[in-house]
């Protein structure tokens, strides 16, 4: 039996799922939310050298809460983290949030890239990021934009214009998987200077481009940074509707990661901070906990790979950018 995309192939195929972006244009910098009505199961992987995090420790599987009500991927280095706290607010006011002698206590664990040297205005009086935060949170819906949008908006890669990029299977059980990511890396996701994807042989139905696998390359090249040191990270979120725990959540975390190293060259360098959450709704029973994990953690890392390409393939030209879109090319 065979996988195929689902019918948005976005992570929103996965049932009750829902995501909001917000952009600055001028500032080129944005955020992106994932959330459910409900909270849902979450773990997390850093393989990165240099994460920039909130809440990720709350998601051990040995920690108190076991749920969370929302995701932020966001822009704007550390000041980004300040995205999440806007989606706690604006949670909290809607009445979610973890209930704590007799408050309401929003879980928003979130993750950060830099791309606070991309040509955009970056002289704010006030951190912009909780008014983006906020406003994610009241653009969620299953449909949502790619490319330059949400907290791809700013982002670059080792010498291509990164973006943000989503794509989603349904496996022959039934069960739906999805990855969203903020594609921001220091390495490449193309074979050396062509417009061919490192993710080619996992792309689904021409989702970017359809050019396969150029005739050669050289496995010989040594890799330069193609940007300067510490700008750069792949931030990333795995879903899917199966009942996992904790642990087995955070074990397809574990196992998307290898869908980042098959459409980035390289990845997981100590200057990247390279981060996958996985998220499950619990909708769909397992039928065999043995197969259908392993089946899981293969579907999360095909769909990131393709993910991370569509983000690249997806990016637009803007005014004052510092690298050429794949578009371009």
């Amino acid at each position: 039996m065979a996988m195929h995309p689902g019918p948005r192939n976005l992570i929103t195929d996965v049932p009750g799922l829902r995501v909001g972006n917000a952009e600055d244009h001028a500032i080129k910098t944005g955020c992106t939310v994932l959330l459910a009505d409900t909270p849902f199961v979450a773990g997390v992987n850093v393989m990165g050298g240099a994460p920039g995090t909130r809440e990720t420790d709350l998601l051990a599987p040995d920690r108190l809460v076991q749920a969370v009500d929302a995701l932020v991927l966001s822009g704007g280095s550390a000041f980004g983290l300040d995205a999440a706290s806007g989606v706690a607010d604006g949670l909290r006011a809607a009445g979610r949030g973890f209930a704590a002698s007799g408050a309401l206590v929003p879980i928003v664990p979130g993750a950060i890239l830099y791309d606070l040297n991309n040509g955009g205005a970056k002289d704010w009086a006030d951190n912009p990021y909780k008014a983006l935060g906020r406003a994610a949170l009241a653009a969620a819906r299953p449909d949502f934009a790619l490319g330059t949008a949400g907290a791809g908006t700013g982002a670059m890669t080792g010498w291509i214009k990164g973006g943000l990029g989503s794509a989603s299977v349904v496996l022959s059980s039934g069960i739906t998987v999805g990855a969203l990511v903020a594609v921001n890396a220091l390495g490449s996701p193309m074979i050396g200077e062509s417009r061919h994807f490192w993710a080619a042989p996992w792309e689904m139905q021409g989702e970017f481009g359809g050019l396969g696998w150029p005739g050669e390359f050289d496995p010989t090249l040594e890799p330069r940074p193609g940007k300067a040191m510490r700008e750069a990270t792949t931030i990333a979120i795995v879903a899917t509707d199966a009942n996992l725990s904790q642990a087995q959540a955070t074990r397809m975390a574990t196992a998307a990661q290898d869908g980042m190293a098959r459409a980035l060259s390289p990845a997981h360098t100590p200057l990247d901070g390279d981060l996958v959450f996985a998220v499950a709704t619990g909708a769909q029973a397992l039928t065999d906990p043995v197969a259908d994990t392993y089946q899981l953690g293969h579907a999360a890392a095909v769909c990131l790979s393709r993910a991370i390409a569509r983000a690249v393939y997806l990016a637009r030209p803007m005014p004052d950018d510092r690298q050429p879109c794949w578009a371009d090319l």
